[in-house]
């Protein structure tokens, strides 16, 4: 291929649009070349933005000719299509060392969670603790641990059945809700932008029920108990509805609001085992409330609302709110929003295949492009968000994989795993960036700071580290 032929090419956003006019572009063209014409295009000089590139699912990233010509995928002669993606305005750098190990806890350690502006931590386990302040309340394991997108208030909850909100600031004990038989499988806070003040919380349990609480009344508001057997995951989602996922294979949906809070939307069948796990293309938007990248605050709970609104927004513009579950069966399923459909009907569920076991955690990407999946079978997968379809295989963990964890770029992916380690991988190479060791026994539990700077793990080895 000469350096000087010319292909014609058009660019098209995420939705199928074309923007602007076909061009003659040369070969060799590269993604910092291709971002600086379509910035032109779109009246961005100003203030460019960072795109990725593909044709034909094909990622541009070294050269046109490099990437979709030379392996003989098109021919020069042909018109392309080529699509374009914003990326995160900001980079995060690999987290490379450990910077500290914290000590204090008695036994393994079950949950860590970063505050939503990414400068607090808390950590629950066996010993019943959460440290800054010793926040001792549980009388058996802690197992999840919940921050209000505000950061108002910190959720704790575990095999006592008792949920415990706490102000983080004091680390005084704000509320005990009881109500649960059972233990306490998860936590879920209102999204910031449908209610300023952070007030209520779901939580799910082993009793078969979902509750809802006011957390400043600190009283139950609404139970839902339609389940027949234990629920293991609770999600908020940005429309209001609510997500429960169980062992008697459903996933309900959930009105939180209207004249019947409570009330059973829909039942999402499909999964042949327990329903194990839950995300949502939103959840990083939804846990971060009006923090951004930027470190902004605020001079008030609706300036703050309308900043989480503005951000939402902005996220569902390019991918709408979509649910991903997985299952003792196996399998995962995505499913559409409720606004999908391809000539006026409903658009199917899709079904992922590839785990050979238990698919223990899934997770999407902040910009909503990947789905990560960990599984007892040691891997961790990467899909498409939009379409379900397998991507990769991230191979290297010799032990069950527990969790995983994007940076807020989406660039880059953390797992932790029985084996005693923590790998970083790279998402453009889908290879290992590195192993994190250090911990003496198993990794429950990691998570990466919104604010990007910072990770930590926690271990049956009792240690938290950074």
């Amino acid at each position: 291929m000469t350096e000087s032929a010319n292909v014609i090419a058009q660019f098209y956003n995420e939705e199928g649009v074309a923007s602007g006019p076909a061009l003659s572009l040369p070969v060799d063209i590269n993604p910092e070349q291709l971002a600086l014409l379509l910035n032109s295009l779109l009246g961005n000089e100003e203030d460019p933005l960072p795109y990725t590139f593909e044709v034909a699912e094909t990622e541009i990233s070294s050269t046109l000719d490099k990437d979709v010509i030379e392996p003989g995928k098109h021919s020069t002669e042909e018109t392309f299509k080529i699509l374009y993606r914003p990326q995160a305005v900001f980079r995060v750098r690999a987290v490379t060392r450990c910077s500290s190990s914290l000590t204090g806890h008695t036994d393994a350690i079950l949950c860590v969670s970063f505050s939503p502006c990414g400068t607090m931590l808390a950590s629950g386990g066996g010993d019943t603790n959460t440290p800054q302040h010793l926040l001792k309340g549980h009388k058996h394991w802690v197992q999840h641990v919940a921050w209000a997108p505000n950061g108002k208030y910190l959720a704790s909850a575990g095999m006592d059945g008792q949920v415990i909100i706490w102000e983080p600031r004091t680390g005084k004990q704000h509320a005990v809700l009881k109500g649960h038989n059972k233990w306490v499988s998860a936590l879920a806070w209102e999204p910031l932008h449908l209610n300023a003040s952070c007030r209520r919380l779901a939580s799910s349990s082993s009793d078969g029920t979902v509750r809802v609480w006011d957390v400043v009344k600190k009283q139950l508001e609404f139970s839902m108990a339609q389940h027949t057997a234990p629920v293991m995951c609770v999600k908020w989602a940005g429309d209001g509805l609510i997500y429960s996922a169980s062992r008697d294979k459903t996933i309900k949906v959930w009105a939180s609001t209207g004249t019947y809070p409570g009330k059973l939307v829909k039942v999402l069948s499909g999964h042949a085992h327990w329903v194990t796990t839950l995300a949502l293309s939103t959840d990083a938007v939804l846990r971060t409330g009006a923090n951004d990248h930027t470190g902004k605050m605020y001079k008030d709970e609706e300036e703050a609302q309308k900043r989480a609104l503005q951000r939402y927004e902005q996220v569902i513009a390019v991918n709408p709110e979509r649910l991903c579950s997985g299952s003792d069966d196996f399998t995962m399923y995505l499913w559409p929003n409720k606004k999908e459909e391809v000539d006026g009907k409903k658009v199917a569920p899709k079904r992922m295949v590839g785990h050979q076991k238990t698919v223990n955690h899934v997770s999407f990407s902040p910009d909503g492009r990947y789905i990560a999946s960990a599984s007892f079978d040691k891997s961790v997968k990467i899909w498409d968000s939009r379409d379900g379809k397998f991507i990769a295989s991230l191979r290297g963990h010799v032990g069950e994989v527990y969790q995983v964890v994007w940076s807020s770029d989406s660039r880059m992916l953390l797992s932790c795993s029985k084996d005693s380690t923590i790998k970083l991988w790279d998402i453009k190479t889908k290879k290992m960036k590195m192993e994190l060791p250090g911990h003496l026994d198993e990794v429950f539990t990691v998570d990466w700071s919104p604010s990007g700077d910072k990770a930590a793990s926690g271990s049956k080895d009792k240690t938290l580290k950074m």
